[in-house]
């Protein structure tokens, strides 16, 4: 909750062209545990509009229904339910998205671990009363978490020890972000905001303005934006654990949990904030970033072409050279 799409602020108007005279339309719909907004322009009574809508809203429930962890009968529940007892089939799509497990567990060098849903569950911020879990608790836990214990096979899958479990909560949103995207200017439209739960993807401009203007939330005052960037054509994501957390004698333990140690990540950052060509590299650069803290989050931002970021700490602030170039004049 730390971006909010701010369609109301009044930059210097862009030179007029043929996307300024269409409508500024909007989509709503709950699902992926928030509520799902896509902004974008089409023409008045056109059947361009309705027809994009319906494979939008089509394709994110078919995704939520086949990899929510949330749901019993869903492809990722059958997996993480046969975790020490058997394979189970996937089909061309799951295989894909296991391929790309493996690729962003590679590039975070473990930070974005797909298989640490047992140290999530353990550290359940959301249960009735909060506890620490003991040391033996987080070893035993930490036992079930590494990717690289999955085992895979052409069509199929395999989690070798009860308890594993998949959760494609680390990338899922951002990536059905990006195919809502894609599905856009699949229907011809160029000029939209995709925004899940404040996972963003812009393309094109609104009309009569240079960009699409996004509040970034101010970690001491939630609610409020601290200030605002001008985006188009990129991927905005953030992560931060001010408002997910929970307090145990006097200590505050926040919702992201590092499967290296596995504890929660306490470096004293607040807020990581990125733009990069897609939602999916936005989303997994700026957890990881949040992770590694500042210095080290900032060097790997930089690190991938095109990306820009953005840390903050209680008390200082970090970014890659180039984000300054984003931010919005008030």
């Amino acid at each position: 909750m730390s971006i909010v799409a701010q369609q109301h602020r009044t930059p210097p108007p862009a030179p007029s062209g043929p996307a300024d005279a269409l409508p500024l339309r909007k989509l709503t719909f709950p699902a992926l545990g928030t509520q799902c907004e896509v902004h974008y322009t089409a023409p008045t009574g056109d059947d361009q509009a309705v027809t994009f809508e319906r494979a939008a809203v089509a394709w994110v429930a078919a995704f939520e229904a086949k990899y929510s962890r949330f749901r019993a009968d869903s492809l990722i529940s059958r997996i993480n339910a046969a975790a020490g007892r058997g394979w189970i089939v996937v089909d061309a799509e799951m295989e894909g998205l296991l391929k790309l497990c493996d690729t962003l567990h590679f590039m975070t060098q473990g930070v974005l671990d797909p298989t640490m849903l047992p140290l999530i569950r353990l550290w359940n911020y959301q249960a009735e009363s909060p506890r620490v879990p003991s040391l033996a608790e987080i070893a035993a836990a930490r036992a079930l978490v590494g990717w690289k214990q999955v085992q895979r096979a052409p069509g199929r899958v395999f989690l070798p020890a009860a308890g594993m479990a998949l959760d494609f909560g680390g990338f899922g949103k951002e990536y059905a972000v990006d195919i809502v995207a894609q599905l856009a200017l699949d229907h011809g439209i160029t000029s939209a905001l995709v925004d899940f739960g404040h996972d963003l993807r812009a393309l094109g401009t609104p009309p009569g303005r240079p960009a699409w203007h996004i509040g970034l939330e101010d970690p001491r005052r939630p609610g409020t934006a601290a200030g605002s960037i001008g985006v188009t054509g990129k991927g905005v994501a953030s992560s931060g654990d001010y408002l997910r957390s929970f307090i145990v004698g006097g200590k505050r333990y926040g919702h992201i949990i590092d499967p290296r140690t596995g504890w929660p990540v306490a470096n004293g950052c607040t807020q990581a904030t990125v733009l990069a060509g897609s939602c999916l590299q936005a989303g997994v650069l700026s957890t990881t970033a949040f992770v590694l803290g500042v210095p080290k989050g900032i060097e790997f931002i930089q690190a991938c072409p095109g990306a820009e970021g953005l840390l903050l700490t209680s008390d200082t602030r970090a970014q890659t050279r180039g984000f300054f170039n984003y931010v919005a004049s008030n």
